[in-house]
């Protein structure tokens, strides 16, 4: 299904801060559902699942949920890329892979107390200085194992060399929010990335394509052409370790009618379970591609008087879309945070900070001046 008329074209500045507003709003309401059945899920919330931030008691209570480790390594790699690019800013050479490895270690450090033996020691930034970074929210093994050694994972010697959890895709957007960076080194990066932490081919090419459609998108691109041209590089890598298949996958069974619901589509509410429950790398890129695409002309689940719709917001549609994509991508018995991360993301890149009502991180969650901040450093640097 393609996605509904584009609403104004949003600032770069909306564009970053929407990205991860909208990765850590999805990863928020996710994470309170993320080891529970759809089953389970319904029990608790109703038949339709988990639709509105409100459903949660803790949000209802006017508090705020928490961001899991999905957006903490997100701004750690973010914080890692901008380290190299302010030391481009002052006229300095840096290996941006090794600024994000030191990152990652400095996020390692906040969740261990404490620096692998013999590891380089980076020095601290501004992330962790903030104590509501320093506390585990239920973090990869991967990502803790990958990250315990003294030496930096490498593409011809990865960490984890057999592992693909979704722990790498899930803090990939930053490679593609590098303003005009060759998709080649959005692809380089992006492996390299991974291989700190997780050394199978699906782990390295789910992140490398989840970065070139985050590039489409902050450049301008749809949804649909975006997810095309990641499909395109996919094809020319020899061995994908089946992220193509997975995103092919995703890509048709959105496309498809499902009117009667048989097929778990997402005129059923559901994620079809062909597509699988995202733990692995590429099942958490096809879950959220298949449920931003799927949503792509969503209307209010609640019948929109046209009357209502023209008092509303001129980017109406662009909130629905992203309240549409998140109620998909939040309610299945699987890796709920990152899934719905990853379609906060891309529909963030997409539209800008038009996905939310009023144009502003949501009040509940927890983290979101630390994120609103992330976003503020990293425009300024690349601006």
């Amino acid at each position: 299904m393609s996605e509904s008329a584009a609403p104004s074209s949003p600032s770069y500045p909306s564009r970053v801060l929407g990205l991860l507003s909208g990765g850590a709003a999805g990863d928020a309401l996710g994470y309170t559902v993320e080891f529970s059945s759809l089953a389970q899920i319904r029990a608790e919330h109703g038949d339709g699942g988990l639709t509105h931030p409100l459903q949660v008691p803790a949000i209802r209570a006017g508090e705020t949920i928490p961001i899991s480790d999905d957006t903490q390594m997100t701004l750690f790699v973010l914080d890692g890329l901008l380290d190299w690019i302010e030391w481009a800013n002052e006229g300095s050479m840096a290996d941006p892979a090794a600024c994000v490895w030191l990152s990652c270690l400095r996020w390692y450090r906040t969740q261990t107390g404490a620096l692998p033996e013999g590891a380089p020691e980076p020095p601290t930034r501004w992330l962790e200085e903030h104590p509501e970074l320093n506390v585990r929210r239920a973090p990869g093994n991967a990502c803790l194992s990958g990250l315990s050694s003294r030496d930096m994972g490498l593409p011809h010697q990865p960490q984890n060399p057999e592992s693909k959890g979704c722990g790498t895709v899930m803090r990939s957007a930053p490679y593609g929010m590098v303003p005009g960076l060759e998709d080649t080194m959005v692809v380089s990066l992006a492996r390299r990335g991974a291989v700190l932490t997780h050394g199978h081919p699906a782990a390295w090419t789910s992140a490398a394509a989840f970065g070139l459609m985050i590039s489409r998108l902050m450049a301008g691109h749809a949804v649909d052409a975006s997810v095309t041209a990641a499909l395109e590089w996919l094809d020319t890598v020899p061995d994908d370790g089946g992220t193509a298949a997975a995103v092919r996958a995703a890509v048709a069974l959105a496309g498809s009618d499902g009117s009667d619901g048989s097929d778990g589509s997402a005129n059923a509410g559901a994620v079809p379970a062909a597509l699988g429950e995202g733990w692995v790398a590429e099942e958490a890129l096809a879950i959220a591609v298949y449920a931003v695409l799927a949503t792509g002309g969503a209307v209010d689940p609640v019948d929109t008087d046209s009357d209502i719709e023209a008092l509303a917001p001129v980017n109406f549609r662009a909130a629905l879309h992203f309240r549409a994509a998140l109620h998909l991508a939040v309610n299945h018995g699987g890796d709920s945070d990152s899934t719905a991360s990853l379609a906060g993301q891309l529909l963030g890149a997409r539209y800008g900070m038009n996905i939310f009502p009023d144009a502003a991180v949501p009040a509940w969650v927890g983290e979101r001046e630390i994120v609103a901040e992330a976003a503020r450093r990293w425009v300024a640097a690349t601006s």
